[in-house]
């Protein structure tokens, strides 16, 4: 069976705890789309800001529960470790892009306080419902970057050069542009939408899907980042 195109998969929502995930996920796309309507640059720091959180809380929770039962994390901290850092570069990259403007700023911090808060306590309640959450967010997170890459082969968004950061992250060629990073970058949100709605299926004891392609090992995403050569110590 051919697997659907990495921007086409959706979790068809399964019981109350689906249902309130993507209940919640679309009303943070309406107030996103209301509020930065074709802006996707914009849109995409004040998204990044958000989807940055959730990896660090589940590597948190998930770190803190291995210690007090003693048990082996199978993976799972190291996995949303790197989501964390991965969703944090999309966000430095996309402040080289947008210039976020003053009271985008206080968005961005008044939004990750709040989400920070709300998803810390969702995850202490259902870890399950928590990354059904995030696979649905970067359902649509891939959604926005396939528009995005619209507005840019139509000429509506300009098609600038890369910024630095993303070159060296990505280990992207001098002469990549904007487009080469949205692409780089919802590949990213593609394998954190599939990670994450395995993790849900997981602990919700459900079998592994078999009409989606199984995704890289994060750090293939990743390969300036992971080979940096960083300066020895002295």
């Amino acid at each position: 069976m051919t697997a659907p195109l990495a921007e086409t998969v959706h979790h068809k929502p399964s019981g109350l705890s689906d249902r309130v995930a993507f209940g919640f996920v679309k009303l943070l796309r309406f107030c996103a789309d209301t509020f930065f309507a074709k802006r996707y640059g914009h849109r995409a720091v004040v998204l990044e800001t958000v989807a940055a959180v959730p990896g660090m809380v589940g590597a948190t929770l998930n770190h803190l529960k291995c210690l007090r039962r003693m048990c082996d994390d199978r993976g799972w901290i190291k996995t949303l470790m790197d989501e964390a850092e991965n969703e944090r570069m999309h966000l430095m990259t996309f402040i080289e892009v947008a210039k976020p403007t003053l009271f985008e700023r206080f968005v961005v911090v008044a939004v990750q306080w709040v989400f920070y808060l709300f998803f810390f306590g969702l995850y202490l309640v259902s870890s399950k419902t928590a990354h059904r959450v995030v696979g649905y967010f970067e359902e649509e997170a891939v959604i926005s970057y396939t528009h995005y890459l619209a507005e840019i082969d139509e000429g509506r968004s300009p098609n600038v050069a890369a910024p630095a950061i993303a070159k060296r992250y990505w280990g992207l060629p001098e002469t990549a542009t904007l487009r080469d990073v949205v692409l780089v970058v919802r590949a990213d949100e593609a394998h954190h939408r599939d990670v994450n709605h395995g993790y849900a299926d997981e602990l919700a004891g459900l079998p592994p899907k078999t009409n989606v392609a199984p995704c890289p090992p994060h750090h293939a995403l990743e390969p300036a980042w992971k080979k940096a050569e960083w300066p020895k110590a002295a």
